[in-house]
């Protein structure tokens, strides 16, 4: 996953909507979604990516890939911090997550909806949001495998609904 593509689409972004402010993106693993940092701002999006299992290099893609966001502005300073959520390979005994690979389309499409946000949540202007939607790239209807979804594990993926008993 190549961050200067991340920092390079975000800074075209932040430019298209005219935002004269220097923005950073990094990606951070500790991120706890629901609770950012005093002064940071928060933004969860669910995407379409693909993942690969290091082991047996089986391939699956996914829609259900949360991305948690935390940012923030001081001054004219912006942060952004990324969380990119892990499934594992169904397949493989004792796999481990593999981290998402997201199509440039669909790094656009989670940066123009993140950038929405920036500038309603640190500029406070009304965004409009334009409601665009994920490339998807392969089949995709299958079943959420929950019991392979990090977020799953950590009881935060919002695309599971829960069944009472």
């Amino acid at each position: 996953m190549d961050l200067q593509e991340w920092a390079s689409i975000l800074q075209n972004t932040i430019e298209e909507h005219d935002i004269e402010d220097t923005w950073s993106i990094e990606f951070d693993n500790t991120i706890i979604p629901d609770c950012p940092a005093r002064g940071w701002q928060q933004y969860i999006s669910g995407a379409f990516a693909r993942f690969m299992c290091s082991k047996c290099r089986r391939t699956w893609p996914s829609k259900r890939v949360l991305v948690v966001f935390h940012m923030r502005l001081l001054e004219d300073k912006g942060m952004v911090k990324v969380k990119r959520y892990r499934q594992e390979c169904k397949k493989c005994v004792q796999s481990t997550m593999e981290d998402p690979h997201f199509k440039t389309d669909n790094i656009e499409v989670l940066l123009e909806k993140l950038v929405e946000k920036i500038l309603v949540k640190c500029y406070y202007k009304d965004a409009g949001e334009k409601n665009i939607p994920f490339h998807l790239d392969g089949r995709s209807d299958g079943p959420h495998e929950a019991a392979h979804c990090e977020a799953c594990k950590h009881g935060i993926c919002r695309q599971v609904t829960t069944k009472e008993t």
